[in-house]
This record gives structure tokens, sequence and C-alpha cells, in this order.
């Protein structure tokens, strides 16, 4: 008795998914090849737009904290009053945020510029105390990192244009590699059947 021939080629819909990957590579590549280039040719413009983002994040996470606020009930006055005050105070500074997008960006050198001092100390703390092998890259970490810091602290205006500078750069470095290492289409292979002897 012969059992029915097999069908053993590849399914379109495999092909239609490769494709597809193909495609939003191809887009999610094109897309930061060209901000990329944004960044690289008007670092003001990379920056203008950096700022309005955050602004509109801070709105929208104000209004989040908000509506949170007044439609969850499980929570107990005082929260509820806490997040309410709270998301208003982020949609202020939102709106602050997009009326002034340049003062936004020195505020937000000045907090990275903070934090980088801070890590610089944690990291020599660490190799103080013997924590980080080898020490010396504990050290040479730090201090790099409170000197950084100090730079954009002392002048955010560089400090910024290093970092659309440097994003940019890694940004197109990404983007091409990204379209040089494409998956390959798979070749269609010939219809085959195969039958199964007869028993």
């Amino acid at each position: 008795m012969a059992t029915p021939p097999v069908d053993t080629t590849a399914a379109p819909a495999s092909i239609g998914l490769l494709t597809i990957h193909r495609g939003q590579l191809v887009a999610v590549a094109i897309i930061g090849i060209i901000l990329g280039l944004v960044g690289l040719l008007f670092p003001a413009v990379a920056l203008l737009t950096v700022a309005i983002i955050f602004g509109i994040y801070l709105i929208a996470s104000g209004i989040f904290r908000i509506n949170a606020a007044l439609l969850t009930s499980s929570l107990k006055a005082g929260t509820r009053w806490l997040i309410g005050l709270l998301g208003v105070l982020i949609v202020v500074a939102g709106v602050i945020c997009l009326s002034d997008p340049f003062g936004t960006l020195i505020v937000l050198a000045y907090v990275i510029g903070i934090g980088w001092i801070a890590e610089g100390i944690v990291d020599i703390m660490a190799a103080v105390q013997g924590s980080v092998h080898p020490r010396w890259l504990g050290w040479l970490s730090g201090v790099v990192s409170i000197l950084a810091g100090i730079v954009v602290f002392v002048l955010p205006a560089a400090g910024l244009a290093t970092f659309i500078l440097i994003g940019a750069i890694l940004l197109l470095c990404v983007s091409v590699s990204t379209l040089v290492t494409l998956p390959r289409r798979a070749r269609e292979a010939k219809p085959t059947t195969l039958t199964a002897p007869p028993k």
C-alpha cells in the first residue's frame, strides 16, 4: 500500500517573513543613516529635536500620572494627591522644556556632568577597596569619568555637541553595517515529491 506523496517544498510563509524582516532592516538602516547625517551636518537641529522630544515625553508622563491619580480607585487619598501633584509638576516641567528647548539642553548637560562625576567617584572608591580587578582600571575609569563630567559641567554646549557628534557617527556605522549584513534571500528550490516504497 502506497502512502500519498509528501510535498517537501518550503512554505511560502517563511519566505514572506524573511522578506518582511529584510524590509524592516532596510527601513531602519535608512532612517538611521538619515538621522546620523542630520546629526553630523546640522547638530543644532539634532539638539533641538532632542529637547523637544524630552519636553513631549515629560508632558505625556505627567498626564499619565494625573490620570492614574484620578482614575485608580485603590489608591489612598494621600498617595492620590501625591501622584497627582507630581504629575502636574512634570507637565509644567515639560511645558517649560518646550518653551525654552536650548535651556533644557543646558540643564540636561549639567545632569549628565553630575552623573559622570558621581560615577567616577564610585569607580575610584571601588578601586581603593579592591573590588575592581585590576585596580588601575578602576582608577583610570574613575578619573576619566570625573574629568569628562567636569568638562560637561563647565562647557555644557561643547559637551552636548560632542554627544551629538559621537552619536551620529555610531548611528551611521551601525546603519551601514546593517545594510551590508542583511540576511540573504533563500533560493527557490524546485518542487520535489517523495513517495514511500510500496509495502
